[in-house]
């Protein structure tokens, strides 16, 4: 089956075909360095590196370039309220973009490049919209004559007319048309600046990603992606810019993620409403944070909440709790290595084949549109199969038992390495989840662990009454006990 996406430009689903077979080549906008960032910000990340991951998984060849904007005025605003440069400062929330990303197992892009790298492409283009009659200067600032360009307005769907009201555009009665957009600003004092046939100045912010995408990816590209609010004004003039310069569509797909909202509201700084990723991942494991966003579909918003937060953590609770049964299990085994399919009884057969279909059922729900909450719904379904398998089953661990819970684990971590979770081992994840979790309560750690080694000291002495007594006391505290062969665990409800 053929993946489908819905495509912003056409606003339609459809087959996707890549220009090169075999091979995809993706841009991304990626953040102005000038703050930490928000839990907005890891959504588009998330949901990109899903897209590529499964494009991967589908061996597609995946060429990926996700950008740094590294100079512009809220950069310059903040350096010069630091007296640093905007290099210091661009590099500082790089840095700990980067950080960020890596804990919420973000794969790293194919290539990351900052605008300030590619200064000369953008002079090189803004040459091309001159001889092209689509730029104008005036007093070393330079614009892009939108009227000039017959397609603008074909993304966002809007008319030039309409765009004339609330347009995100700079003010300025040196412009010919209101609309008309920046592409490179002259120098004023305390900010940046390069050497250009204008003048010293710097360029304006659209400019940017049309040199770099081209850079990396050519004159047209499969796919270009990046949250809704980038529509219009910034794909419109990357729109009016490339294809203004080669006469060659920029992209064939545009891809765009929902909002996170709050309370219905975009978070976002400007509003000041908005959650930091660091702060987030002091209470919640990052897949947690990446199952909350992939339960909804790309294209929704997800509406921030403790509650949703929540729920997102039981789930991962399920499914790390399956994970953790399966390995128990198999640790018990004889040796399987002679059972196949062929061998298995009826009964474990069914169950084989229904787990077995867990892959092609997730291919399903990706190919459309990469539908992650259907594709979840899957493996929560391929969950709920184990466990009552498991629980039929109780202590009867045969080796053919063992085949179908090996099989059942490699499913599951194959398609959950997909959408980015089930890196962790169970023991490894349920230790984060009771620290963070614990420090969330204001809950001590070490005292807890202490109170658990005297219930044990006191069952081995045979004193029930004393370890009853220290067990209702960790209950109180909604400490979950655990007692097995290898000794008592714990988690927090």
């Amino acid at each position: 089956m053929s993946i489908r996406l819905y495509n912003a430009l056409t606003k339609q689903k459809e087959t996707f075909r890549p220009l090169i077979e075999g091979k995809v080549r993706i841009y991304v906008c990626g953040i102005t360095a000038y703050d930490v960032c928000h839990i907005g910000h890891a959504r588009s990340a998330v949901v990109f590196d899903v897209i590529t991951r499964y494009l991967r998984y589908q061996c597609y060849d995946v060429t990926y370039v996700k950008n740094f904007t590294d100079v512009d005025d809220k950069i310059i605003v903040k350096a010069n309220a630091e007296r640093g440069t905007i290099f210091e400062i661009s590099e500082r929330y790089i840095r700990e973009h980067d950080e960020d990303m890596d804990i919420l197992r973000i794969a790293r892009p194919t290539y990351a490049p900052k605008a300030t790298e590619h200064i000369d492409g953008m002079i090189h283009l803004i040459k091309v919209l001159f001889n092209r009659g689509l730029a104008y200067e005036i007093e070393g600032d330079v614009y892009y004559a939108v009227e000039k360009f017959p397609g603008y307005g074909k993304l966002s769907g809007r008319t030039l007319e309409d765009m004339m009201a609330g347009a995100r555009v700079d003010v300025s009665e040196k412009k010919k048309n209101p609309l008309d957009f920046a592409l490179w600003k002259a120098s004023k004092e305390g900010e940046p600046w390069w050497e250009s046939p204008w003048g010293r100045g710097r360029p304006g912010w659209h400019i940017e990603c049309s040199v770099m995408s081209q850079h990396f990816l050519g004159e047209t590209f499969d796919i270009h992606g990046g949250g809704e609010d980038l529509i219009f004004p910034h794909h419109e003039n990357e729109i009016a810019q490339s294809e203004g310069a080669t006469g060659k569509p920029l992209a064939n797909y545009w891809v765009y993620n929902g909002f996170v909202t709050v309370n219905g509201e975009k978070m976002s700084k400007s509003l000041g409403n908005f959650v930091t990723v660091k702060d987030i991942l002091k209470n919640y494991h990052p897949e947690v944070l990446r199952l909350f966003m992939l339960q909804s579909h790309y294209k929704s918003p997800v509406d921030f909440s403790d509650e949703s937060l929540a729920d997102a953590r039981m789930g991962m609770e399920r499914f790390y709790t399956t994970l953790n049964s399966i390995n128990e299990a198999l640790s018990c085994c004889e040796d399987f290595s002679g059972i196949t399919r062929e061998t298995l009884s009826a009964v474990d057969s069914d169950v084989c084949g229904k787990l077995a279909s867990l892959s092609d059922r997730f291919k399903e729900a990706m190919d459309d549109d990469f539908n992650t909450p259907r594709a979840i719904g899957y493996i929560f379904d391929a969950v709920r199969v184990v466990n009552g398998y498991m629980a039929d089953k109780k202590s009867r661990i045969s080796p053919e038992t063992c085949f179908v819970l090996y099989h059942a684990g490699k499913a599951i971590l194959e398609t959950g390495r997909v959408l980015g979770v089930f890196f962790d081992s169970p023991a490894d994840y349920f230790r984060q989840d009771r620290h963070r979790e614990a420090g969330k309560r204001g809950l001590d750690v070490k005292e807890i662990e202490r109170m658990i080694e005297e219930r044990r000291a006191t069952r081995l002495a045979k004193d029930w009454k004393k370890a009853d007594e220290i067990r209702h006391a960790l209950a109180e505290k909604k400490i979950i006990l655990k007692d097995g062969p290898a000794g008592t665990t714990w988690k927090i409800e």
